[in-house]
């Protein structure tokens, strides 16, 4: 692979600074006249308002972690000017008068190439009525509408008046019925089926007909916040008697003028938007990007937080003075304990969370002679599920009277508020999720709303089913390159209608054929239009060098701290026993390093009758000492490496070598993977000191518990990054498993995975005979990391309809372009986030849909396409964006934000802006959406749980003060907010407790023959514990069992195998396996809850004595501490500011 794309931004040429994620654009403060269809371009509401510009970081390569690069959505309208003349000093008219046919310039090509002829006329779509929640809404003035408006056309000089966007039907005319002849070449397909709801081979297409006149729109006026009040300071912390707050900044508050969408040529669609071709592959997406595209080119903004989301109100206002925590007024009635009774639930809470409306599976569709599309709404979309003029999302809730908030049964993923047959279609939640279920129509509206708007994503997420499609003919859209999914409209069937960016394209003539029902002329029953979760076997134009092999390289640390902590042995022999279940095919490969003061290679050349150790003690110019048997392959050297592994904690058993030079060995590593590619798991256990990459400690013990701000959690040097972003461009990911007892920097260390899209496993104080938990812990997760999927040299892109835009990404991996993410590996535990904007008005639109597309090669040497489609509502209305609003999805993207802004700001600013994040919405539902005004703190049903999880992330490890957090942790913690997929991260934010003395069948589930019990979830608070019982916290990677000093001897007997509370060991881990009904069932119980996730949960089995006992008391989030407050004082602070 030719390295010549990858020079500027790999520190080799002379490029721009690195863009990387979690990243936002540069952007211009003036937007030029004529961009936007008419609408006046509202700035993002974000809860992260810098307090100050962040300082940029020293040098080329910022130490701040985040890289702004220019704001980019799916559909990107050109910022030529309109036709329309205008004087000068007038804005350019950017839509038309009532019934006026005004020419549209469409963008340029990026490359000179045939100009598409126009397409057909576009029939108007079908009656639509707005996306209310409400069964009569209002009725407003209904816009111009064109008729017969053809469609885009490529070619500069064209005019064409705007085609209509709103949704129109998947229709093919169901009288058709041809022979079906045998299939066209090159076409198979695979049976299985995707996740989520069955979807049945009948289908839900018509085509509308062309004479359908418009329909009936519901338009929002723009209604455009100006902040009428003073902004709010963070909660009050430290002891009692009087609250206090961060005083406010000095200088005037930060704002950020509003980005204009990109040119379209800033990207690599004109190299291939030109062709002729509908079935061209797509470069976007290939191994390399475009000739000439490369990241880092354009104008970079200051390294800042977040660019374009700067734009909170000004500085922080102190607590409200003089109150004293101890006089609080009395708990109302409501406020008691009311038990409720458990439900059962066949998936693990969290779990279940994410999948709720998929549990059930979808009931076949037949569709009735013709009958409604699914994108033709029906007269209001809440008169589908809701019962009564408000819905149940907007039951107004006071939050300082009902207790009982915490549902017993897990909280589901909200149904998008879309019609039955759109719904069945829609993609999994738990792949693809949207903070915001119902879209608002403008900015201004969202900004009204004040609540984030972003993605989270698990694209390569493990899945029991999944529909795979082989073909000659990926179907795509010419212009946007949108791949063809469910929610696309056909207009008869040779043509079809874009989803995103409304073009008319072909239906290629192998698309006719349908490989399930082997029938002709009915291509809306591809599977491709059937699945929202589809994978395609990509053909050879998605390739631009042969697929590399899977390639495996192990860089350990044999230093005297590596020997000591025994890891070494662990390693090798779980490498034995997995070696032939490493993923991959004839051509894998796999090679060793280790590394002390100096570099040793082992050579595992075919014929030698031993592995070769060669020694590199020249660590300032390293050098590989016999390139080509080093990287070997696995079959042909299979029985060298298992000598290898056998004799390598022997070899290193007596060695005295304290130093770590892991800079250089890293060096040597990129050095032998760069030709080929490949996964490097590096193995540390110690600061490195030696070197290139050498670290010095920054961590003052004494400073942990300060209530000040934590220092030091940026990156101390930049070689880490910089050699991460050279492995990105190698396709080389970096995987780091850090095993310490002391301060190891994982602010710097972490970068090189962070950045070439590898993870972070951290295993504090690991020792194999002092610390038995962390030992199983590494072993189950080392098992996990090298038999798993892997995915090789990846990209991935999301797409969304045209108006809406991305602008800011959250993740391990490297912005090659505006949006394209480069992903040396992809794992299947991984998760994304981004967040997004509404650059134009929606007011036309019923539904938008968002794709993400993830090009990858498998281990065993095929490229491959994964592709999710999400559709979602467009409303109008405040209260319907709130209905919509997704509190889970909320917390995770805010927990993402939060993080970027303590390294890019402060850890107090991420703080002060997660607290204003509750006080804006609930604040902004109280002024805006309430019809009837009550006092109370009030919130709609579906927020209700938005404080306990802001208060819950105020207290996680990764943000809290006032207690004593190493640095590492609370790092590691931030990591794993960023990377983790939003079901467990939500664990590691606001654990689950249960009650487990008491366990019995009732609402059990039966799973496999075995009974499964099902408690229900406790609120977090001492008050819920019982000294008589026994109780599990599930904390997401660590579980706790505490048990009460006067726990029943039949539970400490039958289950734990002691006699008394006195016999309970301290440092207990595993359950024994004991022949009792109740041993069974709470063996049962957890094993379920740990097969619930990729990764493996520590047991904990803590007493009152236990040094673990303040762990699981810190996660006691509903009560007081020292440094925080209770959740009911946070309440009443929240209503505080509310009320101002």
């Amino acid at each position: 692979m030719s390295t010549a794309g990858f020079n500027s931004q790999n520190g080799t040429g002379t490029g721009q600074t690195y863009a990387n994620g979690p990243s936002q654009n540069p952007v211009t403060l003036q937007q030029p006249p004529g961009v936007g269809y008419g609408m006046n371009h509202q700035p993002a509401y974000n809860p992260m308002q810098a307090k100050a510009p962040a300082p940029p970081g020293p040098g080329l390569y910022p130490s701040g972690p985040f890289q702004p690069v220019p704001p980019v959505g799916s559909y990107q309208p050109s910022p030529e000017l309109s036709s329309y003349p205008s004087a000068l000093g007038q804005p350019l008219l950017s839509r038309p008068l009532v019934g006026g046919h005004p020419s549209y310039t469409p963008p340029l090509s990026a490359s000179p190439g045939p100009r598409l002829p126009p397409a057909q006329a576009t029939p108007p779509p079908p009656a639509v009525t707005s996306a209310s929640y409400y069964p009569n809404p209002p009725q407003l003035m209904a816009p111009a509408w064109h008729y017969n408006a053809a469609a885009t056309s490529m070619g500069p000089a064209s005019s064409m008046s705007t085609p209509p966007r709103g949704p129109v039907a998947n229709h093919v005319n169901p009288t058709v019925s041809l022979a079906a002849p045998s299939p066209p070449p090159h076409m198979s397909y695979s049976t299985a089926q995707p996740s989520g709801p069955g979807v049945p081979p009948t289908s839900i297409h018509g085509y509308t007909q062309p004479d359908t006149g418009p329909p009936p729109m519901n338009p929002l006026a723009s209604n455009t916040y100006q902040p009428n009040r003073p902004p709010y300071g963070a909660p009050p912390t430290g002891p009692p008697p009087t609250m206090k707050s961060t005083p406010p900044p000095t200088g005037p508050p930060v704002t950020s003028g509003t980005p204009p969408p990109p040119k379209a040529d800033a990207q690599c669609w004109g190299v291939v938007n030109s062709a002729a071709s509908p079935t061209e592959p797509d470069f976007q997406e290939g191994d390399i990007e475009c000739p000439g595209d490369v990241a880092g080119n354009g104008p970079q903004a200051p390294n800042s937080y977040n660019h374009v989301d700067n734009r909170m109100a000004g500085p922080t206002q102190p607590g409200p003075p003089g109150r004293h925590l101890g006089h609080y007024p009395s708990l109302p009635p409501g406020y008691q304990n009311t038990p409720t009774p458990p439900a059962p639930s066949s998936f693990h809470p969290a779990i279940q969370a994410a999948t709720q409306p998929f549990i059930q599976g979808a009931q076949p569709y037949q569709q009735p002679p013709g009958g409604p599309g699914p994108a033709q709404l029906s007269p209001s979309l809440a008169a589908m599920s809701l019962q009564s003029n408000t819905p149940e999302a907007l039951r107004v809730v006071n939050l300082l009277q009902e207790r009982n908030l915490l549902p017993p049964n897990p909280v589901p993923a909200p149904t998008p508020c879309l019609t039955q047959d759109l719904q069945k279609l829609n993609c999994s939640p738990e792949v693809f999720r949207c903070t915001l279920t119902s879209i608002p129509q403008t900015q201004s509206l969202l900004n009204k709303a004040k609540l984030p708007l972003g993605l989270l994503l698990h694209p390569f997420k493990d899945l029991s089913q999944l529909p795979v499609v082989t073909s000659s003919t990926i179907v795509r859209c010419r212009s946007c390159r949108t791949y063809i999914n469910p929610f696309v409209s056909f207009l008869d069937q040779r043509r079809w209608k874009c989803n995103l960016c409304y073009r008319v394209n072909d239906v290629p003539e192998e698309f006719m054929y349908n490989p399930v029902s082997r029938s002709y002329g009915e291509p809306h029953k591809r599977p491709e239009v059937q699945n929202a979760t589809i994978e395609f076997i990509a053909p050879s134009e998605y390739m631009l060098r042969p697929p590399q092999p899977a390639v495996y390289l192990f860089v350990l640390d044999v230093s005297h701290n590596a020997v000591e902590t025994g890891y070494l042995t662990v390693f090798c022999q779980l490498l034995l026993d997995n070696i032939n279940a490493l993923p991959g095919d004839s051509r894998t490969k796999v090679g060793f390093i280790t590394f002390d003061s100096t570099i040793h290679f082992y050579n595992l050349q075919e014929g030698l009758s031993q592995p070769q150790m060669l020694i590199v003690s020249d660590i300032e110019d390293i050098f590989l000492p016999t390139p080509d048997s080093l990287l070997v392959n696995l079959n042909e050297s299979k029985e060298l490496v298992q000598d290898l592994l056998k004799s390598l904690p022997n070899l290193f058993e007596k060695t005295m070598e304290t130093q770590s030079a892991l800079g250089s060995a890293l060096q040597a590593a990129f050095k032998l993977l760069s030709p080929s590619g490949g996964r490097m798991s590096v193995f540390q256990t110690q600061l490195p000191n030696l070197g290139v990459g050498a670290l010095q400690s920054r961590e003052d013990p004494n400073q942990r518990a300060s209530a000040k701000d934590v220092q030091h959690l940026s990156p101390a040097t930049d070689f880490y990054k910089k050699l991460a972003l050279d492995c990105s461009g190698q396709q080389v990911a970096v995987d780091l498993f850090l095993l310490s007892a002391q301060y190891c920097d994982l602010a710097s260390l972490g970068c090189i995975s962070r950045y070439s899209a590898g993870s972070v496993y951290y295993y504090p104080s690991y020792h194999h005979q002092h610390n038995p938990a962390q030992v199983e812990h590494f072993q189950k997760d080392l098992k996990r990391y090298l038999t798993r999927k892997i995915g090789f040299e990846a990209v991935m892109r999301i797409r969304c309809t045209k108006g809406l835009s991305i602008h800011t990404f959250h993740g391990n991996f490297f912005v090659r372009s505006t949006d394209l993410l480069s992903l040396p590996n992809v794992n299947p535990d991984a998760g994304f986030a981004v967040q997004m904007s509404i650059e134009e008005n929606l007011d036309d639109m019923q539904i938008v849909s968002f794709q993400a597309a993830l090009l990858y090669t498998s281990s065993k040497g095929e490229r491959r396409i994964r592709v999710h489609t999400m559709c979602l509502p467009v409303v109008n209305s405040l209260s319907d964006v709130f209905a919509g609003a997704d509190v889970q999805a909320i917390t995770g993207l805010l927990a993402c934000m939060a993080v970027d802004r303590s390294v890019t700001a402060s850890l107090s600013d991420a703080r002060d802006a997660m607290t204003n994040a509750a006080i804006d919405s609930l604040s902004s539902y109280r002024q805006s959406a309430l019809t009837i005004q009550q006092p109370g703190l009030l919130a709609p049903a579906c927020l209700r749980l938005f404080p306990l999880y802001v208060l819950a992330l105020l207290k996680q490890k990764a943000f809290r003060t006032g207690t004593s957090t190493r640095l590492d942790d609370r790092v590691f913690a931030m990591y794993q907010l960023k990377y983790q997929p939003l079901t467990f991260a939500l664990l590691m934010i606001h654990p689950a407790l249960y009650r487990v003395d008491d366990l019995n069948d009732e609402g059990a589930l039966n799973i496999n023959d075995q009974t499964i019990p099902q408690p229900r979830v406790l609120q977090l608070s001492v008050e819920k514990l019982s000294r008589e019982g026994a109780f599990l916290m599930d904390a997401g990677i660590v579980m706790y069992l505490w048990i009460g000093r006067n726990c029943q001897p039949s539970f400490l007997s039958q289950v734990l195998g002691v006699p008394n509370y006195a016999a309970v060991p301290e440092k207990l881990h595993l359950l024994p396996e004991l022949d009792t009904a109740e041993s069974q069932r709470t063996r049962a119980f957890i094993g379920w809850l740990r097969d619930q996730r990729p990764f493996f949960p520590s047991l904990h089995i803590i007493r009152d004595e236990s040094q673990l006992k303040p762990h699981f008391m810190q996660n006691m989030i509903e009560d007081r501490t020292e440094s925080a407050l209770s959740y009911y004082e946070f309440l009443l602070h929240v209503q505080q500011q509310i009320s101002k």
